[in-house]
């Protein structure tokens, strides 16, 4: 009887948790979990997301005079020496800061020679064998741009004025004969009013290194320059702002007259289950047929996180890989794990992000299956390309992947 009566006590104990448990539940589901969106917009003035490729394209076209530092040309007066230059080009904003173009340039040269070399006949200082000097060149060249404004002040979309610093290299030839091309560098200043969305007024000051004999003469000099200033317009296509990124943030909270009545909910059902323990330990007779308790463990979801455009495992991730690996293998084989890789949407494009977050998942996957042996059919592979700021606007935070069961 004794036995029969512990039994009896022992299912009283089972069946009293389970109903703790459905009723708990049902108290849980039976109210709706009030649920706030906010879109937090990030307030540092040095990030923004990245556009596309096609996006931040420009082309722009400038004319103006140039001065050119020959051997001879500092015997000629200072107006007469100033020759018409025109440039054309197109470009992109890869960032705010930091843009790229390419100029083609056509530059006439006026200046003074002692030995014939692209003269116009006429003599210009007979005491000195000095004849004036004329020829046209043009110059492709690849520029890098750096705008300081936004590299020192952050990106504003309505800033006025920008300076903008550049270098280039080329190639620069000279059309009259005796025709002659040669490499040079140049550098300057564009300085970039905002008109509109779209078009920008442009002032440039820049300077051109040339080869000693690019004039024809050769003064003992290894090189020679040229000094000009331009006046233009510069059309932005399409979209050429910046956006700013943002974080979603969804917050759940019950009221405070709910989370009463379920806390009273939860005592009862926990001195309820007590006294049934209680009522088993006082059983007499402490023969039992054996009891098999299915083990139903679950392990806790887990946040893995990855270095900026990387995808490699470290030790420390792989060891807390290990301890996963343990809890998914010792408990329920039911039980099937998500795991969701996740890249930063503020670094990168679309088609870069989704890769990469591709890429982590299956890491992990793999790590879990072929090093801790983790059975395949307990892991399903998802990824979620670039996201915004997941956990604290902390953007470290998603460049990760995360376990977690059904």
């Amino acid at each position: 009887m004794q036995n029969i009566s512990l039994r009896k006590n022992f299912f009283l104990l089972i069946t009293g948790c389970l109903l703790s448990a459905n009723a708990y539940s049902q108290a849980s589901s039976s109210h709706q979990v009030k649920r706030d969106t906010v879109v937090i917009a990030d307030d540092n003035k040095f990030r923004v997301m990245t556009n596309s490729f096609w996006s931040n394209w420009f082309m722009g076209a400038s004319g103006g005079g140039e001065i050119y530092f020959g051997d001879h040309n500092k015997q000629m007066k200072l107006g007469e020496r100033i020759g018409p230059v025109f440039s054309l080009y197109g470009g992109k904003w890869f960032t705010p800061g930091f843009g790229a173009r390419i100029l083609g340039y056509y530059g006439q040269v006026k200046g003074v020679t002692q030995n014939h070399s692209y003269s116009t006949g006429e003599i210009y200082d007979a005491s000195q064998w000095l004849e004036k000097q004329k020829f046209s060149y043009y110059q492709f060249r690849g520029d890098v741009l750096f705008d300081l404004m936004s590299l020192i002040g952050g990106y504003r979309e309505e800033r006025v004025y920008s300076l903008i610093p550049y270098v280039g290299l080329g190639f620069s030839g000279i059309t009259d004969k005796p025709k002659r091309t040669e490499v040079t560098g140049t550098g300057g200043f564009l300085n970039r009013f905002r008109l509109s969305r779209a078009v920008d007024l442009t002032f440039e000051v820049q300077g051109t290194l040339f080869d000693d004999a690019f004039d024809g003469e050769l003064g003992g000099r290894k090189k020679e320059g040229a000094m000009a200033t331009l006046l233009g317009l510069s059309y932005k296509f399409g979209k050429n702002n910046w956006d700013k990124s943002e974080t979603m943030v969804i917050r759940e909270s019950y009221d405070d007259a709910l989370l009463i009545k379920l806390r009273d909910q939860v005592s009862a059902l926990s001195k309820d289950n007590d006294a049934l323990r209680a009522q088993l330990a006082n059983a007499k007779n402490q023969s039992m047929t054996e009891i098999v308790v299915e083990n139903k463990i679950i392990a806790a979801p887990l946040l893995i996180t990855f270095p900026i455009n990387s995808s490699k495992l470290s030790n420390e991730v792989r060891v807390n890989l290990g301890f996963l690996a343990k809890v998914i293998n010792s408990g329920a084989k039911e039980v099937v794990y998500n795991i969701t890789g996740y890249a930063d949407q503020a670094t990168g494009n679309n088609d870069v992000n989704i890769r990469l977050s591709k890429k982590r998942a299956d890491a992990v996957y793999q790590a879990l299956v072929n090093e801790f042996g983790v059975s395949a059919k307990q892991l399903r592979v998802d990824y979620k390309g670039g996201v915004g700021n997941m956990y604290y606007n902390d953007p470290k935070l998603s460049r990760a992947v995360l376990t977690i069961a059904d």
